[in-house]
């Protein structure tokens, strides 16, 4: 099939596209850059410079490219995350989880596209026991500036699956493995060898995690499959920070983590990580599992965060 990718090279955009190309796949990149856009056309695909807010030139290059399926992997997180400016930081990610989302949903409807596959994020579940399905309540009462990402982040999950096309939104876990946060070389890693870091509380808040490749695999699945509606691409083993915390610490080789008081992180970084790291809930991975014949490779996020 041909496959146009928006967000072709970022963290799962790269390894992404050689994924779809080893599946027999046409593919189209999208990038905002001339030098990553020749790094595609290197690995085999057809690349395309356009910023996603340019709505008229998204159009042509969606058009040009005559996709069956579009890949929307747009994405703006800066690689270290500060709590303190948290607000500011998202800026970019809820205007493309509105402008952007739309535009290319545009392009798609314009250009013919019979499928729409696009990314979203798994740690949208209000708080509860055990990993949230699908079918689970949505954080709505989740502090700021945390919650006006959400919104933004729903707002795009619909126009995709309100587009009129054959729409599937993959919500993807904390993302890690190389050229991620949760690398050797990544923010968070580096945050937790200077322990600043801490274990809030109990450390109950539980992450779901997905490492990018199986975050590829389960998207090149989406391409080929008829799946349509949300699925959660996470691993089997959602976790609470007091374990995965002292893990990441050890893989890095850094002292383990501090433990703070909730009142005293709430003054340092604010609520909403306070709220993420003492009731965030996990995600389960069963539909995804069931509906595109899709297993992770790294069931686990032991071993292999940090490095």
């Amino acid at each position: 099939m041909r496959v146009f990718v928006a967000g072709a090279t970022g963290a799962i955009g790269r390894p992404l596209v050689p994924r779809l190309l080893a599946a027999g796949h046409e593919v189209v990149g999208m990038t905002r850059s001339q030098e990553r856009a020749a790094a595609l056309r290197a690995a085999g695909a057809d690349a395309v410079v356009v910023d996603a807010f340019d709505a008229a030139a998204l159009s042509d290059a969606v058009a040009a490219a005559r996709p069956e399926v579009v890949v929307n992997q747009l994405t703006d997180i800066p690689h270290a995350l500060d709590p303190r400016r948290f607000a500011e930081q998202m800026r970019g990610l809820e205007r493309l989880r509105t402008e952007g989302y739309g535009n290319v949903v545009e392009a798609a409807r314009a250009a013919g596209a019979r499928r729409l596959v696009a990314q979203s994020i798994a740690f949208v579940y209000a708080p509860g026991d055990g990993a949230a399905t699908e079918d689970d309540s949505l954080w709505h009462g989740s502090p700021e500036p945390f919650a006006t990402t959400l919104r933004a982040t729903l707002a795009g999950e619909r126009t995709v699956l309100e587009s009129g096309l054959e729409a599937v939104v993959l919500r993807y876990g904390w993302f890690h493995g190389p050229g991620t946060s949760f690398a050797a070389d990544g923010a968070t890693t580096e945050m937790v060898r200077k322990r600043r870091y801490p274990v809030i509380g109990r450390g109950a808040g539980v992450s779901s995690f997905i490492h990018v490749d199986d975050a590829a695999d389960a998207t090149v699945a989406a391409v080929a499959s008829d799946a349509t509606g949300i699925l959660n691409v996470v691993d089997d083993d959602p976790a609470p920070a007091r374990e995965w915390l002292p893990a990441l610490a050890e893989e890095a080789g850094a002292r383990r983590p501090v433990r703070v008081p909730p009142f005293l992180a709430r003054l340092a970084a604010g609520r909403f990580a306070v709220a993420f790291a003492t009731v965030q809930r996990g995600a389960s991975n069963a539909r995804a599992k069931e509906t595109l014949g899709w297993t992770p490779a790294h069931a686990t996020w032991r071993g292999t965060l940090g490095t």
